[in-house]
């Protein structure tokens, strides 16, 4: 139960982050909310990548202190990051073609979902 409870709580952070670093990026500098979430995704995924990084190579941390900040809060702030450590660690364990497709497969259907989910969105009459 405490794993769960640092995965929500890290969550919740990170949610507020991201919201937080959007708008200050879109606010701030003036630009528009796919470059605020360009950064988002990009600033996170660097976050993720030292973070994991550390706890394996050189920390050593309790599984919760990892959930709180790798599943919790970066992964609150972007799940990008998430799926930019594991294409990262398939290509560093051999697996290019699993990466390639990997990247592929989360970018058309991704993109594919989302155009599904605005089509959907603009039939429903709530």
């Amino acid at each position: 139960m405490t794993v769960w409870l640092a995965v929500a709580v890290g969550g919740a952070i990170g949610s507020m982050l991201r919201y937080g670093i959007g708008q200050l990026t879109t606010n701030v500098l003036g630009t528009t909310p796919v470059l605020a979430t360009f950064a988002v995704n990009v600033s996170g995924s660097f976050l993720l990548g030292i973070f994991y990084t550390l706890c394996n190579e050189r920390l050593i941390t309790s599984i919760e202190l990892r959930v709180l900040i790798g599943v919790g809060l970066i992964g609150g702030y972007t799940t990008f990051s998430t799926f930019s450590f594991e294409t990262i660690s398939l290509i560093e364990s051999g697996e290019s073609i699993k990466a390639i497709a990997n990247i592929i497969a989360n970018l058309l259907f991704g993109i594919g979902a989302a155009y599904l989910g605005i089509l959907m969105g603009k039939i429903l009459n709530f």
